[in-house]
Order: structure tokens, then sequence, then C-alpha cells
């Protein structure tokens, strides 16, 4: 967790305000709102980590566009903060959680958590203009949890339609193509 939480804060210090609203390759969303859904996602999974269910657990993300607070510049990287230490706590990992006001097993919850990190991170540094490598380890594991397999074929495109990346991409824009993105996407392109 720790690698795809830091991935994604080293990227905050070159936001400009002026970038907030520019486009992202997640539908709907602005650099703010993308900036917005990663402080609700990184409170919702380091509160599942910890078992403390609320609000921040029960809330389904879609419900609404993400508002960014005022002071996400100081909030967000805590929060990622926050994220990576609960799961660093073996009972994080353990029996059951809940996050999007869904009930899973808590293990599927850590690597969804890693997952958000690794896809939005990459969202985040294409509509910024900013090079991101996320860690193998992160990697590996978003492409386990998206790709089907004989038992769940369903689990492909959690974020979209699969995008067909040719198998001798680099891991990343299988990654990408996986979660319903074009690894080639560019601001206004």
């Amino acid at each position: 967790m720790r690698p795809a939480a830091d991935g994604v804060a080293r990227l905050l210090d070159a936001i400009g305000d002026d970038r907030l609203g520019d486009p992202t390759p997640c539908p709907g969303y602005a650099v703010r709102e993308l900036l917005g859904h990663l402080t609700l996602l990184s409170a919702a999974f380091r509160d599942a980590a910890r078992k403390e269910f609320g609000p921040t657990t029960d809330t389904d993300p879609g419900e609404s566009l993400p508002v960014l607070d005022e002071e996400w510049r100081s909030l967000l990287p805590r929060r990622l903060t926050e994220l990576a230490a609960a799961w660093e706590r073996p009972a994080a990992w353990e029996g059951t959680t809940r996050a999007g006001n869904v009930e899973l097993p808590a293990g599927i919850a850590g690597r969804v958590a890693v997952n958000e990190l690794v896809v939005h991170g990459w969202d985040l540094a294409r509509a910024t203009g900013q090079e991101y490598a996320p860690a193998e380890s992160s990697l590996r594991t978003s492409y386990r949890l998206l790709s089907p397999d004989g038992d769940d074929a369903g689990r492909a495109g959690m974020f979209g339609p699969v995008v067909e990346v040719p198998g001798t991409a680099p891991l990343l824009d299988r990654v990408v193509g996986l979660s319903g993105r074009r690894p080639d996407w560019r601001p206004g392109g």
C-alpha cells in the first residue's frame, strides 16, 4: 500500500490551482474531482483497514461528484499516509471489512485500494503532464485484480470497458487498458 500511496503523493506538489479544471482520463472528473475522489477513497480504505465503519466506508462513491476540500494540499497527503499506515497492520488484511458500502474480504479490499491508487495516480499524472512509474508490486496487484480469469470474467473493466492492449506492452499500459482507459490518453487528444 505504501508504494502506491507514495506514488500519488509525489504528484501533488506539481499541481497548480490553474490545473484543477483540466480534464482527466477518468470519465466525468476534472482534476478537482479526481483529487476529491482520492481524498475520499483514502479515508474510506483507511477506515476499512481499521474496521471503523461509518460514513467513510458506507458511502457509494458513485452517488455524487466528489467535492475537493479547500485544504486538500495538506489533507490528501495526510490521508494517503494514514491509509498506508492502516494497511501495514496484519489485522487489516484479516476477516471482512466494508468500503463503498460493500462488504468484502479484507484482503480483497486492500487490493482494491492499491488498484484505486495506481489507476487514479495514472489519471492524475496524465491530466497534469507528469511522469508516473508505480512500483512493480503495485502494478502486479492491479493487474491480478483487473485481469479476468476462468472464475470471474466480470472483473476486467471495473472502471469501464476494457481497452485492448498488446500483451507485449508495458505492465502499466496493460493495467490502464484493463481499467477501461486508453494508455495513449492525453489532455485534448
